[in-house]
C-alpha cells in the first residue's frame, strides 16, 4: 500500500524522474567494470528518490527549466547514494532494501571507493549548473553529510547520550540534504529569496521528520518491510530516538544496557525489539515527528497557492505517517 501511495504522488513527475533515472545510471558508468557494477547495484536497489523529488517539486516555485534542475537533482541523490555506501561500511551492514550491501558483495575497500566516486561523479555532472550559490549550497551539504557520519561514530554505542546529541546528528546525517534539495530547486529556477528560504526551512522540518520515523520503523516494521532485519540500528550501536526515550523505564534501561553491543540470536534480538515497540519510546518518538511536520506545514502554507504546494504536501503526509 505505501509503495502505490508513493507511486500516486509521483505520477506528474514520472517523465522527469525516469530522465533523472537514465542520468543516474550514465552517471556511475566508468572505465572499471568493478566500478561500474558496484555502482550500479546500489542504484539499482531502488530508493524512494525522495531528494530528486523535492528538487522537481521545489523548481516548480519559479522559472522551471528541466535540463537546470536535472543537472541539481543528479548530484543530490548521487551524494545520498554515496553516503549510504559508506554508512554501511562504518555500521558493517549486510543487507540494505533486502539486496547485499556493496560491502557484502564485494569488501570494504570497494565500498569505500565506490563512495568516494560518486561523490566525485555528483561534482562533475554540478560542473553545468553556472549559478556559484547553488555550489556554495552543494558544498556544504556534502560537509554536513560528512560530519553526520563522524557524528555517528563518535555517538555509537553510547547510551548515555542525549537528545540534543541525537537531533545535531540526524539535522546532518539526512534533514541538511532535504533541505538543501528543496532550496537548491527554488535557486535552480530563480524563486524570489522569500519563497527558497521557507522551502529551504519546510526541508530541514520534513527531513528531521523522515529520519525519526525512519529510527521508529526500525522497531515497529517487520524485516521483510525493511529489507533488513528489524532493531539493526540498535545492534550496530546506534542510539536512535525510541532507544533515548524508552531507556525512561528503569526496567527496560537494564535491558538495553545488559544487549547493547552484544552479539544476539534472532531471538533475543526480536525480544528487544518487541520490548522498544510496546515501549513510551514509539509513541513519544511520533509526537515529536509529528512536531516537526506540522512546523513543516506552517512554512509550506507561506509559499504561493499552485499545483506543486499540494504534491508537497501530500508528500509531507506521506513521510510523516507512512508505515515502511
Amino acid at each position: 500500500m505505501e509503495k502505490v501511495k508513493l507511486r500516486i504522488l509521483y505520477s506528474d513527475l514520472r517523465p522527469e524522474l525516469e530522465i533523472i533515472e537514465k542520468e543516474l545510471e550514465q552517471a556511475v558508468q566508468s572505465s572499471s567494470h568493478l566500478l561500474n557494477d558496484a555502482s550500479l547495484h546500489l542504484l539499482q536497489a531502488g530508493g524512494k528518490r525522495i531528494r530528486p523529488v523535492f528538487v522537481l517539486l521545489a523548481a516548480k516555485f519559479g522559472d522551471y527549466d528541466a535540463a537546470t534542475v536535472r543537472n541539481v537533482a543528479v548530484p543530490l541523490e548521487l551524494i545520498h547514494m554515496a553516503s549510504l555506501v559508506h554508512d554501511d561500511v562504518i555500521d558493517d551492514s549486510e543487507v540494505r532494501r533486502g539486496e547485499p550491501t556493496v560491502k557484502a558483495q564485494w569488501n570494504n575497500r570497494v565500498a569505500m571507493y565506490t563512495g568516494d566516486f560518486m561523490f566525485a561523479r555528483a561534482l562533475e555532472h554540478a560542473a553545468a549548473v553556472r549559478n556559484p550559490v547553488l555550489h556554495e549550497v552543494l558544498a556544504k551539504a556534502i560537509i554536513e553529510v560528512c560530519r553526520g557520519e563522524i557524528i555517528q561514530i563518535e555517538d555509537k554505542s553510547q547510551l548515555d547520550q542525549n537528545l540534543r546529541s541525537y537531533l545535531r546528528r540526524i539535522k546532518r546525517k539526512t534533514a541538511l540534504l532535504i533541505s538543501s534539495s528543496c532550496e537548491l530547486g527554488g535557486l535552480a529556477a530563480g524563486a524570489d529569496p522569500a519563497t527558497v528560504a521557507h522551502l529551504r526551512r519546510f526541508g530541514y522540518f520534513i527531513g528531521m521528520s523522515f529520519q525519526i520515523i525512519d529510527d521508529v520503523l526500525d522497531f515497529t516494521a517487520s524485516d521483510a518491510e525493511l529489507g533488513k532485519p528489524a532493531g539493526s540500528d540498535f545492534l550496530q550501536g546506534n542510539i536512535t530516538l525510541p532507544i533515548l526515550f524508552a531507556r525512561d523505564d528503569e526496567k527496560l534501561q537494564a535491558l538495553l544496557q545488559r544487549t547493547l553491543g552484544e552479539e544476539l540470536t534472532d531471538r533475543q534480538r526480536l525480544d528487544v525489539v518487541e520490548e522498544v515497540r510496546e515501549s513510551a519510546g514509539i509513541r513519544r518518538s511520533k509526537e515529536l515527528s509529528d512536531r516537526y511536520l506540522q512546523k513543516a506545514l506552517r512554512e509550506l502554507a507561506a509559499l504561493p497557492d499552485i499545483p506543486s504546494k499540494k504534491a508537497l504536501r501530500d508528500l509531507a503526509f506521506f513521510i510523516g505517517k507512512r508505515k515502511f
